[in-house]
């Protein structure tokens, strides 16, 4: 199970899923560019200390990471069809996030084997990214019994 960012733009959100990512033992593979620069304040003051025990594998484009990529590509979005409870995922799953502003573009969408949304109420437009990838996270590390002892 690894999880990855599209070019994120904000380092806050960065910093508190590498926190995530270091106390879960799975691995952050990160898409550039980034909207901020790498080593930012606020990356390093969400992260803590833990963004440095993250597992962190910096991809230069989408090209590069899509070369290296092994796994199931899950695509995170609001607009997905698939909802998160209805979904069924593998010990292998690469669980992408969109960039916080503008999402994925359509090729990156289509690449995707698996769409999925998190349900939340109609008058909202979406979670936060790092909270959206806690969610999902957990229902994935729960479901293929990937939880760290």
């Amino acid at each position: 199970m690894r999880l990855a960012l599209y070019q994120p733009d904000q380092a806050g959100n960065v910093g508190t899923i590498l926190r995530l990512a270091a106390c879960l033992g799975v691995p952050v593979d990160v898409i550039e560019p980034c909207g901020f620069p790498w080593g930012d304040r606020a990356l390093k003051r969400a992260g803590m200390d833990y963004a440095e025990l993250a597992n962190v594998t910096r991809h230069v484009d989408w090209a590069r990471f899509e070369a290296a990529l092994s796994g199931r590509l899950i695509l995170y979005s609001t607009h997905a069809e698939v909802r998160l409870d209805a979904a069924r995922f593998e010990s292998t799953d690469v669980l992408l996030m969109g960039s916080e502003s503008k999402g994925v573009p359509d090729a990156v969408r289509d690449r995707a084997g698996l769409r999925v949304r998190i349900p939340h109420v109609r008058e909202t437009r979406s979670l936060n990214i790092a909270v959206a990838a806690g969610i999902a996270l957990a229902e994935a590390l729960r479901q293929t019994r990937q939880w760290p002892e």
